[in-house]
């Protein structure tokens, strides 16, 4: 990557204010800034690195307006996270791409592969199965019978997908994600024992899915569980059979979805979130980390925290008290013994 202001800002859309021949070949964090550099500005706590930082180029905010001379050549843009995001797409999609089929693969006859692939060593594709142009297959990844996977999808190393699931375009699974293992059913006879209940459905994943390495998503006892178009999931996240994830909605690490449960589209969770068995979130729901969900969140954009979650503002009021609940069982105790001193002291001057 060696691009000059003038380039940038012309890609970008944005202004420069500096040396528009200022050119870098790197990016860098705007606190670990070196020559040569390009960085960005968009959390106003980091503004004080903007004024020594050594990074050549700096994306800002347009109504940025610095307190001191900055050395740095800045690019004003509307959104300068957005933009230093768009540039690094560019650059990966600009780098050396892998392709061909290795010998060491194992890809069924049946199988009907698109376009300018890459399917990697040890990598198993059985039959019926369908892929679109332009899809990496990472080495040591299973692809099970009848699967569908869109085109410029990127399955990284020791991805397994079980049969009859459906991938949609431009998702991208990371290492160790297994999509289409059997959902957790199980039913218990006279004698408690727990026999399996077959999991006959599937996964579908729609376009522009993301999920995060060693996350799971099981597939549906009948029909399908469905994780809509733009889903994106962090790593070690759990998401039971018959579960349906609404368009763009973010689920960060560590969370578990019980099965059947809706969730509605632009929510945002944090880590270590678990929702309970058949419930319904609605869409743009907001949920703080570590929060156990155990019924419908019915109000669109709530934001809620807790376990059990409830309304954040009412979760602050009630953490302010909790955390002086030491302090005021003391003053309880305190008071309680002045009413018992006020007592004796009114049924003596009584007598």
């Amino acid at each position: 990557m060696n691009f000059t202001a003038q380039v940038i800002a012309e890609f970008l859309q944005g202004k420069i204010e500096g040396n528009p021949d200022a050119a870098i070949n790197d990016v860098a964090k705007i606190e670990e800034g070196r020559p040569g550099a390009l960085s960005f500005l968009a959390n106003p706590k980091y503004e004080k690195h903007i004024y020594n930082t050594r990074s050549s180029i700096i994306i800002v905010n347009k109504d940025f307006k610095p307190e001191k001379e900055i050395d740095a050549t800045l690019i004003r843009v509307e959104n300068a996270y957005e933009a230093f995001a768009a540039l690094l797409n560019l650059y990966e999609e600009n780098k050396p791409r892998k392709s061909g089929i290795s010998k060491l693969a194992a890809v069924s006859d049946s199988a009907q592969l698109g376009k300018r692939l890459y399917i990697g060593d040890f990598t198993v594709i059985g039959d019926g199965v369908s892929i679109g142009d332009d899809v990496l297959i990472y080495p040591q990844v299973y692809i099970g019978d009848n699967v569908k996977i869109g085109s410029s999808t990127v399955l990284y190393p020791g991805v397994k997908v079980y049969h009859n699931c459906n991938i949609g375009n431009g998702c991208i699974l990371h290492a160790g994600v297994v999509i289409g293992g059997d959902g957790f059913g199980f039913a218990p006879d006279e004698e408690n024992n727990y026999n399996k209940v077959p999991q006959l459905g599937n996964v579908i994943l729609e376009n522009n899915v993301e999920i995060g390495a060693n996350t799971t998503v099981d597939r549906a006892t009948m029909g399908s569980t469905i994780l809509r178009e733009g889903v994106k999931l962090d790593n070690l996240i759990m998401v039971a059979h018959n579960v349906e994830i609404g368009k763009n909605t973010v689920i960060a690490a560590q969370s578990g979805i019980s099965g059947s449960t809706r969730i509605g589209e632009n929510c945002l969770m944090g880590g270590q979130v678990g929702l309970g068995g058949h419930i319904k979130i609605a869409n743009g729901v907001k949920i703080g980390a570590q929060a156990g969900i155990g019924g419908n969140v019915k109000e669109e954009g709530a934001v809620i925290m807790g376990s059990p979650a409830f309304n954040l503002s009412s979760f602050y009021k009630s953490y302010a008290i909790f955390r002086k609940l030491p302090e005021i069982r003391n003053q309880l105790i305190d008071l309680e013994r002045e009413v018992k001193t006020l007592k004796k002291k009114g049924d003596t001057d009584t007598k």
